[in-house]
């Protein structure tokens, strides 16, 4: 039996974190954190930087992508799904949480 990932990223966040890491200096990676602030809580952090694993990140590697999130913001935002989309109202990250029971109005931003 096969667990369900903690967390989803569509093949658009993964294509968009993929372009970003091409220009960055190898080996590099898309760090996902949360941390304590923001208008409603929590907030999600985005760091660009060197792919630095730590034992308990949960990873997720394909084409070029390196995504690491560590086992604290995991407890957070298990079940979650990155997405990245680009729209009217311009290009961003989006995480829908399922745990999150509210949101602020910037997407970056929840409480549990």
């Amino acid at each position: 039996m096969n667990a369900e990932p903690a967390v989803t990223v569509t093949p658009a966040a993964l294509r968009r974190v993929a372009h970003i890491l091409a220009g960055e200096p190898k080996p590099a990676a898309l760090r996902i954190s949360v941390e304590g602030g923001g208008c409603s809580g929590f907030s999600y952090k985005y760091e660009i930087g060197p792919d630095n694993r730590t034992a308990g990140d949960f990873i997720v590697e394909q084409d070029g992508a390196v995504l690491l999130i560590d086992q604290m913001s995991l407890a957070y935002m298990g079940g979650s799904k990155v997405d990245f989309v680009d729209d009217l109202m311009g290009q961003a990250f989006r995480i829908a949480n399922p745990n999150a029971v509210a949101s602020c109005g910037c997407g970056t931003s929840f409480s549990i």
